[in-house]
């Protein structure tokens, strides 16, 4: 079974507690939650007060991806908000071994994002210490973009690198997520399918969630 974890930046933010309500009635089993500061990436987003706000009207585990400069000045925050797994770019991590570490002694799973151009070799010292690996598969910063074809590959590469250093990392896959490519993501080794505008912007997004899952 695959875990799904729809991104509420697709949800309709009038309406948070509703569609929180949602998903805590279908069988996704994480809530994916982009945190943007507009420096890192093109675009802002919320931060603490809605991933608290989140955290109060759900027991899901709160997935939360942090698109922004500086992480580490931030890691504390997060875990007093709600996080349960923190995944921070290994492109704005100057230290991430001690960056890792940091999220872990504050009781979160740790997890690390590649963009579309890094490649997955840059994860082989610390691929060992990492819950989870997040492939993007659209450049970061916006819902909605069209998925990016090589990241079926890139998954591949993870999973031969997972197995080869015996890494317990999930590997978990963000952007333009639907049925037609999440199958090859499942097949070539993806735990985590995050889907956005897929879920959301369905005619029964619980059904649409059931259909990821059981890929």
């Amino acid at each position: 079974m695959t875990i799904v974890s729809p991104s509420v930046l697709s949800c309709d933010f009038a309406n948070i507690q509703r569609d929180i309500e949602m998903l805590n009635l279908s069988s996704a089993e994480w809530i994916h939650i982009d945190v943007m500061d507009g420096v890192f990436v093109p675009n802002i987003s919320f931060g603490f007060p809605v991933l608290a706000a989140i955290r109060r009207h759900t027991q899901k585990v709160l997935d939360v991806h942090l698109m922004i400069a500086n992480p580490d000045a931030y890691l504390s925050d997060f875990a007093s908000a709600g996080a349960n797994v923190l995944t921070v770019h290994v492109e704005s991590c100057t230290h991430l071994h001690r960056t890792i570490s940091e999220i872990k002694r504050l009781g979160m799973k740790a997890g690390v994002a590649l963009n579309p151009h890094t490649p997955v070799s840059v994860l082989e010292e610390i691929i060992v210490d990492l819950d989870l690996v997040l492939i993007m598969s659209v450049n970061p910063g916006f819902g909605g973009q069209k998925f990016i074809p090589s990241a079926v590959e890139k998954v591949a590469k993870l999973t031969a690198l997972i197995e080869e250093k015996k890494s317990k990392a999930l590997i978990e896959v963000d952007g333009g997520v639907n049925l037609e490519n999440g199958k090859p993501l499942v097949e070539a080794g993806a735990n985590v399918l995050v889907a956005g505008s897929f879920v959301f912007g369905s005619s029964s997004p619980t059904d649409t969630i059931a259909s990821l899952v059981n890929l």
